[in-house]
């Protein structure tokens, strides 16, 4: 065993941090003067006020699939590492950097022996191999696990095939401290990998003593992280609170002793609440005129996130699986005109999937080495329609549109309902509102047939975005399938995983085939975040993968 990586994996440790450096978080005071950077002096009361747009779907760390529910994970549970305000993975409950073998399959992890759930158990290595072991069962389902550890793990794809017992997945708590985890082959992101609040630990005498209560709200949870929640009422709350969790092993660190959460759908009321001094963080505003509002306020957090929006089209509906149907409706829509005058929040126009400014190779963006798709073009878009049609044999197709029903959502559905309706003679769309936990349910079920959804990079690699559409994939969700596309995803994966100039071009070739040859996916937009935050919240920090958001590092000012 050995502390120093192959020299490939330092290269990419190199790149890593040049991603960190182009599109990290950092504190909210990011982009304008620091008005706490001289140590403004902490205020009596650590109570912070946040406002959500959406309520928390589930708190499962293995049954999780979206970034709020994540995000509030990260804040109430830890696993063996997690990003800093800086954006360098550093450890939680791992007491230091893992050890890697020479061939780099294999690392050996050391925890720390202070660290305490919050019925006062000590987390220890065999919380993670419970809690990795639930993840690929597959009378689990969990949505994440099959899809994260098939192929990087060792032995996860044969026990979630039932091909093997479940003890021989590449995890092992060699003593009550020490992890050995083996993988299939070396990753590259590896480091940033297992931050993921998939891999975070579960105690596994609770969640059975809990049984399918486990997780359902505040009171049937445990919690190993800087917060514990002390109220939520489940997935249909529309407030929760969590406070400072004293047995967490860094709990002098955390300032805050208090955060509330609400859940506001509407921008302006979100705006409103704001400036009544009602609310300290608000969530992501995307609606022009109220931006206007706050143009110049050091109020006004404004970044630009590796987060691409899209329309996924379920090819279960017949006339989806026509190539020309899927090519009219994503060139149809004038992307321009969506982010400069409905959105009007700095978000761009995407005509890719990996976004830009995410991750680089030899100081080179991804972008600038793949091309661009789908570019808005609507008379185009007439005669891919007015040909399939013909090869359906019809004249007009109906389409339900499953969207969100913030505000924020709804404005920007409706637009694209009247961009495809005016575009695509024959086309009529029924948008579907609905809340955020249903709008996945509806996605998993593949209960819809065009439905606007999104994704947010849960590691510092390209494949977080590629592999989401090889076939039967775990988020595909639209049954879409290639097998050239799933045969360069596999390479990409394996054979050219410590050549990194062809497995760049691997993945450069397969997003080619996904859009521009096959139309899977429309792309719209890559999002820009734009917060309003009270000066006297200091130490805010976002993440550019993984959970949006950190809430130790914060301290309420005076």
């Amino acid at each position: 065993m050995k502390k120093t990586k192959l020299s490939l994996l330092l290269a990419l440790s190199l790149v890593l941090s040049m991603f960190l450096a182009a599109c990290s978080g950092g504190g909210n005071n990011e982009g304008k003067e620091d008005n706490n950077a001289g140590g403004d002096k902490p205020a009596a009361e650590q109570v912070l006020n946040v406002l959500e747009s959406a309520e928390i779907p589930g708190m499962d760390s293995v049954m999780a699939e979206d970034v709020l529910g994540f995000t509030m994970i990260g804040a109430v549970n830890e696993g063996l590492y997690r990003l800093d305000p800086e954006q360098n993975v550093i450890p939680g409950v791992a007491d230091g950097m893992p050890e890697y073998s020479e061939d780099n399959t294999k690392l050996t992890i050391k925890l720390k022996q202070d660290t305490k759930w919050s019925n006062g158990d000590p987390v220890t290595a065999h919380d993670f191999v419970y809690a990795w072991q639930r993840a690929i069962n597959p009378d689990t389902a969990s949505p994440y696990g099959p899809y994260f550890m098939m192929g990087k793990i060792a032995n996860a794809t044969e026990v979630y095939n039932k091909e093997k017992p479940i003890e021989e997945l590449g995890i092992k708590a060699l003593d009550d401290y020490t992890l050995e985890i083996t993988l299939v082959r070396a990753l590259p992101y590896i480091d940033s990998f297992i931050t993921f609040p998939l891999f975070y630990p579960q105690n596994q005498k609770f969640v059975e003593e809990q049984g399918a209560d486990y997780a359902k709200d505040a009171e049937h949870l445990l919690y190993n992280g800087p917060f514990k929640m002390t109220k939520w009422d489940g997935p249909q709350a529309t407030e929760w609170v969590l406070e400072k969790n004293e047995t967490y092993w860094n709990a002098k660190e955390v300032s805050l002793e208090k955060i509330n959460f609400n859940v506001s759908k509407d921008p302006q009321a979100s705006a409103n609440a704001f400036t009544a001094g009602e609310a300290d963080i608000t969530p992501k505003l995307a609606q022009a005129a109220i931006l206007s509002q706050y143009e110049g306020s050091e109020d006004l957090l404004q970044y630009q996130e590796p987060s691409v929006f899209w329309l996924k089209m379920n090819q279960t509906k017949p006339e989806l699986q026509n190539v020309n149907i899927r090519k009219a409706i994503a060139l149809a829509v004038d992307k321009q005109a969506l982010v400069d005058d409905v959105l009007a929040n700095g978000s761009v126009v995407a005509n890719y999937i990996v976004p830009k400014g995410f991750t680089y190779l030899d100081g080179k963006d991804f972008r600038d080495s793949a091309g661009e798709y789908q570019k808005t073009d609507k008379e185009e878009a007439k005669k891919y329609w007015e040909k399939g049609l013909a090869e359906l044999g019809v004249s007009e197709i109906e389409f339900t549109y499953v969207g969100q029903d913030t505000e924020t959502a709804k404005t920007t559905d409706s637009f694209i309902k009247d961009q495809l309706e005016k575009t695509l003679p024959g086309a009529k769309v029924n948008i579907e509102s609905v809340p955020f936990s249903i709008r996945i349910e509806r996605e998993n079920k593949l209960d819809y047939d065009l439905l606007n959804g999104g994704w947010g990079p849960d590691y510092a690699d390209p494949m977080t975005f590629m592999d989401l559409w090889v076939t039967d994939g775990e988020q595909n969700n639209m049954k879409y399938s290639n097998p050239e596309f799933d045969a360069l995803i596999k390479a990409a994966n394996e054979d050219l995983s410590a050549k990194p100039e062809e497995r760049w071009q691997a993945l450069i070739d397969a997003e080619k085939i996904l859009l521009e040859d096959d139309a899977a996916v429309a792309p719209l937009y890559q999002r820009s975040v734009n917060l309003l935050i009270n000066q006297k919240v200091d130490g805010f920090v976002h993440h550019a993968f993984g959970p949006d958001y950190s809430y130790q590092w914060i301290k309420i000012t005076e």
